[in-house]
């Protein structure tokens, strides 16, 4: 190999080095973001199931006041 032929591989080498180099940074930024998001998604849907537990024991309790017998009976002397 002629000196000419070394200098064009060396310098390719080393772009091809720095191009790869500067994709898998590429790709860890990127999956850093994709943790990041799915742990917000993860917190979200733990505040969103929260809620709904609430919710369901608001509506049991709703459910017991107005078939409660003595609820009916208030509600027709009420009505009276």
């Amino acid at each position: 190999m002629s000196g000419t032929t070394m200098i064009v591989l060396i310098v390719l080498i080393s772009v091809g080095s720095g191009v790869i180099y500067d994709m898998y940074k590429k790709h860890l930024e990127f999956k850093h973001k994709m943790q990041d998001s799915n742990h917000d998604a993860n917190k979200q849907l733990a505040e969103v199931s929260a809620q709904v537990v609430a919710l369901k024991e608001r509506v049991q309790t709703l459910e017991a006041i107005v078939t409660d017998s003595s609820y009916t009976t208030k509600e027709e002397i009420n009505r009276l």
